[in-house]
């Protein structure tokens, strides 16, 4: 498995305390392998259930073709941080999602 920096920031945040439940479509078995303290989830719904906060880390397909306004309904607190620009911030806002989005110069202003 190739490196990971999604997995390696995920297993940083629950070195801190945070409950952590991490999604790939791909490669589950060898993350796991790797990094076998964080919670693996085996699809996107389970992984955002009672979410306070969801850090968006890859740019996979799959979560580009979420839909905002169910996947709210699935989290505690509607919090996304686009960590790779590849969301559609205002399809994501319009559901009433807090959006934040890195390397984004508007973002400041919000």
């Amino acid at each position: 498995m190739r490196d990971s920096p999604a997995l390696d920031i995920a297993a940083q945040i629950q070195a801190a305390g945070a409950l952590v439940t991490v999604h790939d479509p791909k490669a589950i078995a060898n993350a796991q392998k790797r990094f076998p303290a964080l919670n693996f989830a085996d699809n996107v719904e389970k992984t955002l259930q009672d979410a306070e906060l969801v850090l968006h880390l890859t740019e996979w397909k799959i979560y580009r073709e979420l839909d905002p306004a169910k996947m709210k309904s699935l989290v505690k607190n509607a919090i996304m941080i686009d960590g790779r620009n590849a969301l559609d911030r205002t399809a994501w806002r319009n559901a009433g999602w807090k959006f934040r989005a890195l390397g984004r110069a508007d973002e400041m202003a919000k």
